[in-house]
């Protein structure tokens, strides 16, 4: 993984570890519309008080793999029984005490004792069970379902009190993985609609939500675990990165979530890795697209260096694959080459020497705001693939414009498209990037080639070096022989933090931002 920019000596807690969602309409309860809990003490620094970019779209657990809901929700509000090690990949009990697989199709979790939710009762592998049942089988289409789970049945039982089974129709040798997304909540919970008020086992409780103004939180000194040192946590939500530096700089706030290069300095915020990686999909059912000679001329002309130090600041690394160092399936051999200008013309030049109508316009599709200086990003490659005699005009779109690109059903009678990205492999396995992006009939992926699907199935059987060393190949082989998509960077987030607390972030920093790792500065109050 990239490492942090230094940033003062800090000696901070460890961690213990695209779609959209749409606002569900508000409760009568008192909870959902009061905001009073959490903003008492924030003069005294009992109150943690942290700046997102945008309000969160729901609070709903099972939705918790969306960044903007995760990042409140995830290890803060309600826990998982597994979790990941961002920086060792290993998997770590949580709710559960460990894990077994008891035959091909089967795993068994043994569940942790003691744990209550925040209402008080008890947590059992019932729980455990029906969280997993209303994630993945129900009909409220969770974003875990379909990204983690990829609409595949699961067969869950609580065998014991202590003990949980959970059954696949084939061998799924990372189930546990799968199984760290999926967010613990009581029986009783919701199966029909989405959840605005989640309780959960988590660190801090949620006590308000006053829609368009902030969320609070509060300790929850019931936790089973090691007590978060803050006894309240509050959300305010500022869609400038200007503002949110400001109100880090004015005491206003503790923490802020994406700050823009800017608007940083090695005063208010860090540099850390954030998984996430920008590259062009270049849609090859559409012609010129549709000639693999194009598609890798495109990815020749692309000058990544210029772009990461000049238009990124630095805060960015040179890509030649869609997943970063660290995560499984990542090929070391795939490195980033320097434009090769003459050669990708020359190859653009033969595809027109044979028909291919390389002077048809292609549409490149970036989202405002998709990640800073993103439209000075496709002015850069609008004229870089210019230079090879290819027609290319920007169209920048707000987020659903965006996302009817990015998903499928694609928008009909677009043309040739080539959509600007940016992937964040959260699982640390590349079989949550291949089944997304590189499948025929991915979600994300415009096409592919028979032989690339069986080459992701195969590698999505096996476990440990094989896996790895599959994957690898899969990744590989697409760059060769499919090439649908031209790299960019592997991109790093910039968090911004206040003299007032000690953090230390990591590769999941920008889509879970656990709390109970954030302590006060010494002699601050609380």
């Amino acid at each position: 993984m990239l490492s942090s920019v230094p940033h003062r000596l800090r000696t901070r807690a460890a961690t213990a570890a695209l779609s959209s969602a749409v606002l569900l309409a508000a409760s009568a309860c008192a909870v959902a519309n009061s905001d009073g809990a959490g903003d008492a003490g924030a003069a005294d620094g009992s109150t943690l008080r942290i700046v997102l970019a945008e309000e969160p779209p729901t609070l709903e657990p099972c939705e918790s793999s969306l960044t903007s809901t995760g990042v409140v929700v995830r290890s803060n509000i309600s826990e998982p029984l597994v979790e990941r090690d961002p920086s060792t990949g290993d998997l770590d009990p949580l709710l559960s005490t460990g894990w077994r697989q008891t035959s091909p199709t089967t795993w068994t979790f043994d569940i942790r004792t003691g744990v209550t939710f925040h209402d008080g009762a008890p947590f059992t592998a019932e729980d455990a069970a029906f969280s997993i049942d209303r994630a993945v089988n129900s009909d409220l289409a969770c974003n875990v379902d379909g990204y983690v789970f990829e609409d595949e049945e699961l067969g869950v039982e609580a065998t014991s009190p202590t003990s949980l089974t959970v059954t696949t129709a084939k061998p799924d040798p990372i189930l546990p993985l799968r199984i760290s997304f999926v967010e613990i909540v009581p029986r009783g919970t919701s199966t029909e609609n989405k959840v605005r008020e989640p309780v959960g086992t988590g660190p801090y409780a949620l006590t308000g939500w006053q829609t368009g103004v902030s969320i609070s939180l509060k300790r929850n000194e019931s936790y089973w675990g090691e007590q978060p040192a803050f006894p309240f946590a509050r959300y305010v939500w500022r869609s400038e990165s200007s503002v949110r530096a400001a109100m880090i700089a004015k005491g206003e706030a503790d923490l802020s979530t994406g700050l823009d290069p800017e608007d940083a300095t090695e005063e208010n915020s860090i540099a850390y890795p954030n998984n996430e990686t920008t590259a062009l999909r270049l849609d090859g059912t559409q012609a010129p697209l549709d000639d693999i000679r194009v598609r890798k001329a495109i990815g020749m002309a692309i000058d990544r260096k210029a772009i990461a130090d000049t238009l990124f600041d630095g805060l960015a690394e040179p890509a030649a694959q869609l997943v970063p160092d660290g995560v499984v399936g990542y090929n070391p051999e795939l490195t980033s080459q320097p434009p090769q200008r003459e050669e990708a013309k020359r190859l653009v030049d033969a595809a027109r020497a044979d028909g291919v109508p390389t002077d048809r316009q292609i549409t490149l599709v970036a989202r405002n705001g998709q990640f800073p200086r993103v439209s000075e990003t496709a002015e850069a490659l609008q004229y870089q693939l210019g230079e090879l005699g290819l027609n290319v005009r920007i169209l920048m779109s707000d987020t659903a414009a965006h996302l009817e690109y990015q998903l499928r059903p694609f928008p009909e009678g677009a043309g040739p498209v080539a959509l600007l990205i940016m992937h964040g492999n959260q699982a640390g396995d590349a079989a949550f990037t291949t089944s997304q992006y590189l499948l025929s009939d991915g979600p994300q992926s415009t096409f592919g080639t028979q032989e690339l699907d069986e080459r992701i199935a195969e590698a999505g059987e096996l476990a440990g070096p094989q896996r790895q060393d599959a994957f690898a190949d899969v990744l590989a082989y697409q760059n060769e022989q499919v090439a649908q998509y031209a790299y960019l960077a592997h991109m790093r987030g910039l968090l911004g933090i206040a003299d007032s607390v000690e953090y230390e972030p990591n590769s999941a920093t920008g889509d879970e931002l656990r709390l109970a790792a954030v302590q006060p500065v010494k002699g601050q109050g609380r």
